[in-house]
């Protein structure tokens, strides 16, 4: 980004999974570590698969984070010398997240959040929507779809061998185990209400 103005804006980073929006985040601290801004690093408490106390990619990059359980501990953490708010894995807070990342930027804070911008079953996933419009930059990340190799926007839950049923929970924490990153046409979602044919003919 090329911000010319004021400090204090926010970033999204979203995508499917194994799209590397973790990686990116690490990169974007790692320069501001080395440009010695103080950074502050959140990752929900929820999200234990690679670490307690890292935000890790799944290629094992990692830095130093804070756990949370709810947004609001943010703000136990912020003081006059904060430069730089990090949040990964957003979607897994709740969603004060939204409020929160507006009065940080407001305040001349700069946020960095990432965060998967689908479930499982293909829809908006919580609140990520509302972040994206109120960001000032959105960078969405694509992976590759593991069935035709084209590119994957969509994140695809495999229980037993199988694609996850439309009305299984939408939160599974999970990794290569549980997920597999897929496109359009190969994305399965059984027991999905179909969208409506707007072209359907009698």
């Amino acid at each position: 980004m090329y911000i010319k103005q004021r400090d204090g804006w926010i970033e999204v980073i979203t995508g499917p999974m194994f799209a590397g929006k973790t990686e990116e985040l690490i990169r974007r601290v790692n320069r501001l570590q080395y440009a010695k801004q103080n950074i502050l690093v959140f990752k929900p408490s929820i999200d234990i698969r690679y670490g307690d106390e890292d935000v890790v990619s799944h290629n094992n990059t990692r830095t130093r984070s804070v756990n949370i359980t709810k947004a609001s501990e943010i703000m136990e953490y912020i003081d006059d010398d904060t430069d730089v708010v990090a949040i990964d894995e957003i979607q897994f807070l709740d969603d004060e997240a939204v409020n929160i990342s507006e009065y940080l930027a407001d305040h001349g804070i700069r946020v960095i959040i990432s965060g998967l911008d689908r479930n499982f079953r293909g829809d908006p996933f919580s609140f990520m929507p509302t972040l994206m419009a109120m960001a000032e930059d959105v960078t969405k990340l694509s992976a590759i779809c593991v069935k035709c190799h084209t590119p994957a926007t969509r994140t695809q839950r495999i229980i037993d061998g199988r694609p996850a049923n439309y009305n299984d929970p939408i939160i599974l924490v999970g990794a290569k185990d549980t997920y597999e990153a897929r496109c359009r046409h190969c994305h399965e979602v059984p027991g999905r209400p179909d969208h409506y044919d707007l072209f359907e003919r009698e």
